[in-house]
């Protein structure tokens, strides 16, 4: 596993809109604070053009998005890559990313939701270590939570043990100004689900972690990017804990894609799951979460985990796609720690 190197001071942070972009008022407050944020901690802050446009969902067409995420690639003081946010068409400029720069001259790419597309393709094509966390915009809020300064910490390439948090924001909250934190409403609660024979109480699963936004891995499969089958067949000594979590998949969605991903042998040499919260979910046949995951994953026989602090529902525990992971849950609460290795 390639492991890029680690954010030092006076190193850049590349922002880009590898999805959508900022034209709102307070999306560009709240971007324009991030970028203070980082200059003040000695993080210059550099932005390709498309990060401030949208038409439609989108920053900009497809080869443009590409384009503009290798300048940064190209550019030799920018240390870590941030998707300026999330949005829904991240996948119509990987035709265009020139995966052989990237290959010659890696550096962290992070996000989450539709960042998914890239970081999971780079992690499973290029056997280079991607950070699933925070978009930049969360960054732009006027205090930073916690969970923000340890994401920097582990750019900076310290490892340590990442604990549950103790609340956690559900839902989206209307945006006055621009610079609001998470608004930490409701217990955080890890659920395990046991292996048959197991008793209940702790369970670890260690392995190398792999994984992001269910709705977007589904477009990923069958496709030239999807080579995840030789991804974990290389790394089944250690084995593959997968760490997902959906936005707006309802039940029947979920057990379908997720049936999808076993029977393309995805989470062949799996060793475990963690869910994060679910952003938004419904159902039509009266199916909870868990029966949904179980329904598919529970022949699998291995640990599980739900409601975790990873993804939609903030804030949310910093991730390395690619990383050995070993990760605690008992009683509700948990842990996860990652070895660069």
């Amino acid at each position: 596993m390639i492991y890029p190197k680690n954010l030092e001071k006076g190193y850049k942070i590349g922002v880009t809109a590898t999805s959508d972009g900022f034209v709102k008022e307070v999306d560009i407050r709240r971007l324009e604070n991030g970028i203070r944020h980082f200059s003040e901690i000695g993080y210059p802050v550099i932005e390709t053009n498309n990060v401030r446009t949208e038409h439609k969902g989108r920053s900009s067409d497809g080869p443009t998005r590409a384009k503009e995420l290798m300048q940064l690639f190209d550019d030799d003081e920018v240390r870590v890559i941030m998707a300026a946010s999330g949005g829904d068409y991240l996948v119509e400029m990987l035709p265009f990313v020139d995966f052989g720069k990237i290959k010659d001259n890696p550096k962290w790419v992070q996000g989450y939701s539709d960042t998914t597309g890239l970081t999971f393709t780079i992690t499973t094509n290029l056997d280079i270590a991607t950070v699933y966390a925070s978009n930049f915009g969360s960054f732009g809020m006027d205090e930073w939570h916690s969970s923000l300064k340890d994401n920097i910490k582990i750019l900076e390439g310290e490892d340590f043990r990442q604990d549950s948090f103790e609340k956690f924001q559900d839902g989206f909250g209307e945006r006055i100004t621009g610079l609001e934190g998470y608004l930490l409403e409701k217990d955080v609660d890890w659920k395990n689900l046991y292996p048959a024979g197991q008793p209940a109480g702790e369970i670890v699963m260690k392995g190398r972690a792999l994984g992001g936004c269910l709705d977007v891995l589904l477009n990923l499969i069958g496709t030239g990017y999807d080579r995840t089958k030789k991804f974990v067949e290389k790394y089944k000594q250690d084995g593959i804990v997968w760490f997902l979590e959906s936005f707006d998949l309802n039940s029947e969605a979920l057990t379908r894609g997720l049936w999808q991903l076993k029977e393309a042998g995805w989470f062949a040499h799996a060793t475990g799951f963690i869910f994060g919260r679910p952003a938004l979910f419904q159902t039509y046949t009266d199916t909870t979460y868990e029966e949904a995951v179980q329904s598919v994953l529970g022949e699998l026989n291995l640990p599980i985990i739900l409601d975790a602090d990873i993804g939609h529902k903030p804030p949310q525990i910093t991730m390395i796609n690619g990383a050995f992971v070993t990760i605690v849950s008992i009683g509700g609460k948990g842990n996860i720690s990652f070895e660069r290795r």
